[in-house]
């Protein structure tokens, strides 16, 4: 319509008027618009690429050209407007044979770029065509056997610019699937559980967990045979005994309590191929109905204090008088006989509560009860005894003929609290005694609620104690061999395996610490996947739960929290049913739907005690660290939670 200062004044068939730059102007031409471009894309596929290739590269087109001057060449006259849009069309639409060099300027690409290039195209699409029958397969629920041996990738590791990802990404997307459920869905993961397992096998365990034979070699002709006979408090599932209890009578009414734990530092020298192994995995690992133990069994069963064989252990003698005061604390190294291995299953029915005012007929029921006496004494002295505190549950988990029960048992029974009692004074008399002899070790701390790792000997608050240095599970813990190894050596009045300032000692910490807990989340997530998995098992369709905060509940039965969205905004500690929908034991998922207000949050402050719940328990008490000595299946995840729970109770 109109040029000035560089640029012109357009007006389109429509009618609407455009300012545009002269240098973006490719063309100027009198013929109507009407119709141009159809007719110029209509000329321009019919001409073939190959063919003006080949005229590019004319001794008079090497290098760069103009399309208006190539189309006069092509056409042998001057083209007309549609002619030489044609060719700038077609010129424009294949950057592999002719490289952009400017505006509306091109060059030929080489023969030999040109032969790559065209293989590459050809390549891409051959992928595309495969890739579309790829897609097709996988949403009709059939896996490739491409994809197939790839599937170690794609369930747990993704390259998203290999093929297999984005066909099955592809492929998800059009059937509105996560990777994990259409993977499912073709039968590539048969398995939830194994997948979970599998998951943490491939970050943790990649060369597997089987042992290479790893003997221990023990001397134990300089240890003396204690006095008496030692016995044993554990779950039915625990095989790595590492702890048992003895009482003798002395002078003076004097009763001798010894805490013996078993002795593996003697056969396991510092920096051998096992001493290796332990530091590389540190702990045992637990899950319902499996584990993959620290050490090997070749290991676990010299030292294992199994009933009726005698075995070295770490002895911390307590000379406790008539009113329950320990007066005389002594430690040695020697060999002892274990009289019986007790479980709890077994002798809960017989030692409990209800049981402490008369015998019970259970043959250990008066060293039970005098040692539940003692713990009492104990629990009374760190000032942590509180009768009224309330009831609290914790769960174990039993994996029987791939069928699961999940069974609840009381936090703080008697044979609980004497276990867990007799463990703290250990642990923290073992620290103090390492301390005093200036013998660094790893201790187990907490200060304004944060539970931590450190190689000082600092208090810890929620147990009451000066000081608290892992020593009692050395079977099943690294840091307990450890700090075992520290204790002989004063023991001995030798050199400490880890003098002063041991950057092993630190760097063996350390890794503990996250290695320890990536464990205890492995075991509960796998606590939560057996969880959904009893709903299933049980067919239960509805459930009943405590409200946690918002729309957050934990079930009563099994101990499972999940969020319920819709349900109206309710106070925490409010009773509620809720119909289950869905269980997805995959993405570990719980679909519920609100039901009904079952009784109302109590008006009392104290419900909201729950906010220190965890996924798997009610509140968890201080003495959390002291419960890891009662069973391992449920050491490890004890322990996971006792930090979040300190945090979670301080701020309620």
């Amino acid at each position: 319509m109109s040029e000035v200062q560089g640029a012109i004044q357009v007006e389109s068939a429509s009618g609407k008027r455009t300012k545009v730059k002269a240098n973006n102007v490719l063309m100027r031409f009198e013929s109507p618009l009407a119709g141009f471009m159809d007719s110029a894309q209509a000329e321009a596929s019919s001409l073939e690429i190959d063919f003006l290739w080949e005229c590019c590269t004319a001794p008079n087109f090497d290098g760069e050209f103009g399309f208006e001057a190539f189309a006069e060449e092509y056409y042998g006259r001057k083209p007309s407007p549609k002619e030489a849009a044609a060719v700038a069309l077609k010129l424009h639409s294949a950057p592999v044979y002719f490289n952009r060099k400017g505006k509306g300027r091109y060059k030929a690409a080489p023969a030999e770029i040109l032969k790559a290039a065209l293989a590459g195209l050809e390549k891409k699409r051959l992928l595309a065509e495969k890739m579309a029958i790829f897609v097709a397969q996988l949403k009709a629920h059939q896996l490739p056997d491409e994809l197939l041996q790839k599937l170690d990738m794609l369930l747990y590791e993704p390259d998203k610019n290999s093929f297999e990802y984005k066909t099955l990404d592809a492929a998800a997307s059009d059937s509105h699937l996560t990777h994990l459920k259409l993977l499912q869905a073709c039968g590539a993961i048969p398995s939830a559980h194994d997948f979970h397992l599998g998951a943490f096998l491939r970050e943790h365990f990649a060369k597997g967990t089987d042992f290479t034979t790893q003997e221990v070699n023990i001397n134990l002709d300089e240890l003396s045979l204690a006095d008496a006979e030692a016995f044993s408090i554990d779950d039915s599932t625990t095989t790595e005994i590492d702890d048992a209890f003895s009482i003798r009578q002395l002078d003076d009414g004097i009763t001798r309590v010894g805490i013996h734990i078993a002795a593996p530092a003697l056969g396991i020298a510092l920096d051998s191929p096992l001493d290796k192994v332990v530091m590389q995995r540190l702990s045992t690992v637990y899950m319902p109905g499996n584990k993959i133990t620290m050490l090997p069994e070749s290991a676990i069963r010299p030292f294992s204090l199994d009933a009726g064989q005698i075995k070295p252990v770490l002895s911390l003698y307590l000379h406790v008088n008539e009113d329950l005061q320990i007066i005389q604390r002594d430690t040695k190294l020697e060999l002892i006989k274990i009289a019986d291995n007790l479980r709890h299953d077994s002798l809960e029915p017989l030692f409990n509560e209800s049981t402490l005012a008369a015998d019970s007929g259970h043959p250990y029921w008066a060293k039970l009860l005098y040692l539940f006496n003692l713990a009492e004494s104990l629990e009374k002295a760190r000032g942590k005894y509180d009768p009224t505190k309330p009831v609290q549950i914790d769960y174990n988990f039993y994996l029987v003929d791939g069928k699961i029960s999940i069974v609840g048992r009381r936090r703080g029974a008697p044979m609980d609290k004497l276990v867990a009692e007799l463990m703290i004074e250990a642990n923290n008399q073992w620290g103090a005694l390492l301390a005093r002899h200036q013998v660094p070790a790893i201790y187990r701390a907490q200060s304004v609620g944060k539970v931590y790792m450190t190689t000082k000997a600092e208090p810890h608050q929620g147990l009451g104690v000066a000081q608290y240095a892992w020593s009692t599970s050395p079977l099943r813990r690294a840091v307990d061999l450890i700090n075992q190894r520290q204790i002989i050596s004063v023991v001995q009045n030798t050199a400490p395996s880890y003098p002063d300032n041991s950057d092993a000692l630190t760097l063996h910490m350390r890794h503990f610490d996250m290695t320890y807990q990536a464990y205890s989340e492995f075991q509960i997530r796998m606590e939560r996947y057996w969880c959904l998995q009893y709903l299933l098992q049980e067919q239960i369709q509805e459930v009943h739960a405590t409200v946690w905060r918002e729309n957050l509940v934990r079930l009563d039965h099994p101990p499972y929290m999940t969020k319920v969205y819709g349900m109206p905004e309710m106070k925490p500690g409010t009773r509620v049913s809720l119909q289950v929908q869905e269980v997805d034991t995959l993405l570990m998922e719980l679909r519920s739907k609100f039901l009904a207000v079952l009784t109302e949050a109590p008006v009392s402050a104290d419900n909201l005690a729950i906010a220190a719940d965890d996924i798997f328990m009610q509140a968890m008490s201080p003495s959390g660290d002291a419960q890891l000595a009662e069973s391992d299946s449920d050491e490890a995840r004890l322990d996971a939670a006792l930090a979040d729970n300190q945090n979670q109770m301080a701020q309620t």
